[in-house]
């Protein structure tokens, strides 16, 4: 493996990274890079290795199997989470509840898994004199100035009004009865506490607010690869209905804005943190494409034509439903209008700009999607009909 430098064209030296979350969405791909393209070394910790399994077994089979370690701990109540952190030069926390589904349903459990569960990592971190990658949301942004606009401001088509700066966005929350933005007020509060253990303690940090990053293995499918009950978040809610043919539905219409960003660029975005500390250090970082900005009913749209494609099935003459978001979610939902990332720290920091197109990314995705579910759903479809 050729030696690696860094973007100031410095060698980077092998680290010992721990990872928390490695088993999930994010983890997952982010190991497969290290493996690949890198020396470092990896200790993993998850309650779950699903998604990982093809790096971890067998043991010995891979070139990179001395560099990765499986650890099966919950960082909730496992004394050895600090002896991790102290092994390692870094340690990036992936761990958390992130499905807006949740947040309504199980705000207690939202709230202890992104702020409570999370204080230990930062508190050994910042004792230990370890770096920190710290996983946010750009959750944390909640509603846009515009969206307190009246509806036919034209103020509400200038980017101040609704282009989210790390730096000078305010976090604007709906009210507490609405329980939706549980998880938004603990990935803020983790997010000060963090900011403050950098500036009163010189804990060396990075904060990322992810914007929706998406690829194969995100999320679940309900009842083949996950829980029959609950809901993934939306690009699996999407694929569910695809691969079961039946309509997409569309939570109040489908008029929330979101962009999205594919998971490899994304990936490429966090391996540049990880090797640039000198650059990274004590910034939060939007990692998006506002490139990529669509209505969720356009992106219901795009999915179902793209899935045509890839699937060689037809699109349903109706496909789309819409269904009411207390229907959907239960009471207590809210939701963010529009969300748009601004980029110029993460390109003038780290020089990063996101690539894939959204037609490309969906194509990539629900390609993954289809080959790995569609017979297992074919099969789950037809065993009630056998009974």
């Amino acid at each position: 493996m050729a030696a690696r430098v860094d973007l100031d064209g410095k060698p980077i030296k092998p680290l010992t990274i721990c990872m928390i979350g490695a088993g999930g969405f994010i983890g997952s791909h982010l190991c497969e890079k290290l493996m690949a393209e890198t020396p470092h070394k990896v200790l993993g910790l998850d309650v779950y290795s699903d998604k990982i399994k093809h790096l971890l077994e067998p043991a010995g089979a891979h070139p990179w199997s001395d560099r990765i370690q499986f650890h099966r701990l919950n960082i909730k109540n496992d004394s050895r989470l600090e002896g991790l952190i102290k092994m390692s030069d870094l340690t990036i926390n992936l761990a958390a509840i992130c499905t807006p589904a949740d947040y309504n349903t199980r705000p207690l459990d939202t709230i202890y898994s992104n702020f409570i569960d999370a204080l230990p990592v930062v508190k050994y971190c910042s004792e230990n004199n370890k770096r920190l990658i710290h996983f946010s949301t750009c959750e944390v942004y909640g509603k846009t100035i515009g969206s307190f606009l009246p509806k036919d401001s034209p103020l509400r088509k200038e980017p101040e009004y609704f282009v989210l700066k790390e730096d000078e966005s305010p976090c604007i929350f709906g009210p507490i009865e609405k329980q939706r933005w549980s998880y938004a007020c603990a990935k803020q509060l983790i997010e000060r506490l963090i900011y403050a253990e950098g500036a009163e303690n010189g804990m060396e940090f990075t904060i990322v607010r992810p914007f929706n990053w998406i690829g194969p293995r995100m999320d679940f499918i309900p009842g083949i690869d996950g829980p029959s009950e609950g809901v993934p978040r939306v690009l699996a809610c999407f694929s569910n209905n695809l691969l079961r043919h039946e309509p997409l539905k569309l939570v109040d219409g489908g008029v929330s804005q979101r962009t999205f960003v594919y998971i490899k660029d994304a990936i490429e975005a966090v391996m540049l943190m990880i090797e640039n500390p000198a650059r990274a250090n004590g910034h939060i970082f939007n990692v998006g494409n506002p490139n990529n900005e669509v209505t969720v009913r356009q992106l219901a749209e795009m999915m179902t034509d793209v899935y045509s494609k890839v699937s060689g099935e037809p699109s349903l003459e109706e496909p789309t439903v819409d269904v009411s978001s207390q229907e959907f979610y239960g009471a207590g939902y809210d939701d963010s209008d529009k969300r748009i990332p601004d980029m110029t720290i993460i390109h003038k920091q780290l020089g990063w700009d996101p690539k894939t197109s959204l037609w490309d990314l969906l194509e990539s995705t629900l390609t993954y999607q289809h080959r790995t579910y569609a017979e297992a759903m074919k099969q789950a479809i037809a065993k009630p009909a056998a009974n």
